[in-house]
């Protein structure tokens, strides 16, 4: 019970700290989402301090990306498994707080100023930014299968059909499901 609730390392303080502060910093890049700094998440916690394992890693954003809510449960899933309960409040806090802060200034500033022309390339510069950071995170959660071919084919697959239908994106999970579990991905 007590790893359950205090995951790997219990409460640690150095442990919590590490978290909040490196989450808080990647809360302020995370352009797009907090999907985006992933890659960053995974060197932090599986490459740098050797917390989790790069699978561990990868079935953590993969389970809270399956489940219903919000696209950064996956942070609270990372912290869990870290540090329980305790490393959820880290981690989350840590995401939250200072973007959320930014966030509320910069969209009070963006309000007033909307019509410049600085503001107008601001916009327009994000897009590219955010696409390069989510391709870094496709790049990243496919370490895991890299060297499976059937794996790899389904990233364009998948890729193709979210750009081409309106396929939830739950079956497309679905798929993968299936092909791991027929040993088309290890």
């Amino acid at each position: 019970m007590n790893a359950l609730l205090y995951g790997t390392h219990g409460l640690d303080g150095g442990v919590l700290l590490a978290l909040f502060m490196h989450f808080g910093m990647l809360s302020l890049l995370a352009i797009g989402g907090a999907i985006t700094t992933a890659p960053d998440m995974q060197r932090f916690v599986v490459g740098e301090r050797g917390w989790l394992t790069d699978a561990q890693f990868t079935s953590s954003v993969a389970l809270a990306q399956a489940a219903p809510g919000p696209n950064l449960l996956f942070v609270a899933v990372v912290g869990w498994n870290i540090a329980g309960l305790a490393g959820v409040v880290a981690t989350l806090t840590g995401s939250l707080l200072p973007s959320t802060t930014l966030a509320l200034a910069a969209s009070r500033y963006g309000d007033r100023k909307r019509e410049s022309r600085a503001m107008q390339a601001f916009g327009a510069g994000m897009a590219p930014l955010t696409l390069g950071l989510l391709l870094a995170t496709g790049w990243v959660l496919t370490a895991p299968v890299r060297d499976s071919p059937g794996a790899l084919l389904l990233v364009p697959f998948t890729v193709l059909m979210l750009l081409k239908t309106r396929l939830s994106p739950i079956w497309l999970v679905a798929v993968g499901a299936v092909v791991g579990a027929l040993g088309g991905a290890g």
